[in-house]
């Protein structure tokens, strides 16, 4: 099996990936700006930059409203993917513990972009397609079913 191969595009400074996550927060991001990119960018600021927000327990909510107030639905083919956020939030706090000692927030969310995790087919090391993309793994948090995700310590 075949997969394209993306080139990912890397985020300029610090700032491009503040206007990023805020924008998610506040719903402000304007849709084509919400890319692979964007979503491992907001992730990590939000993981590392908004101890206001407890990303485990809001980042659906999160994601669901701003995919509506950009006249997205969430449904069982579109919008919100459970099972694919939560891999993500994994491997964000995986790529972080790993490289601790980077500096700035757009080094890091670069260095995640050019890593393993940072590609867009990262889940499917762990999940076989029907699993990853079944109704019930966009609406819950479905185990993998190929391999264990990486253990964060």
């Amino acid at each position: 099996m075949m997969t394209t191969v993306h080139s990912p595009i890397l985020f300029g400074s610090d700032a491009a990936i503040c206007r990023v996550g805020d924008g998610l927060v506040a719903r402000t991001l304007p849709r084509p700006e919400w890319t692979h990119e964007a979503h491992l960018a907001a992730c990590l600021y939000l993981l590392c930059s908004r101890p206001d927000i407890d990303v485990d327990r809001d980042i659906a909510g999160i994601i669901s409203r701003y995919n509506e107030s950009v006249g997205g639905t969430n449904d069982d083919t579109q919008g919100y993917h459970e099972t694919i956020t939560r891999v993500y939030v994994h491997g964000v706090r995986l790529h972080l513990n790993q490289h601790a000692a980077r500096t700035g927030l757009a080094d890091s969310v670069n260095a995640l972009l050019l890593s393993a995790i940072g590609k867009r087919d990262w889940p499917l090391s762990f999940y076989s397609r029907e699993t990853l993309f079944s109704v019930a793994a966009r609406r819950e948090f479905v185990a993998p079913d190929l391999a264990p995700l990486p253990p964060l310590w």
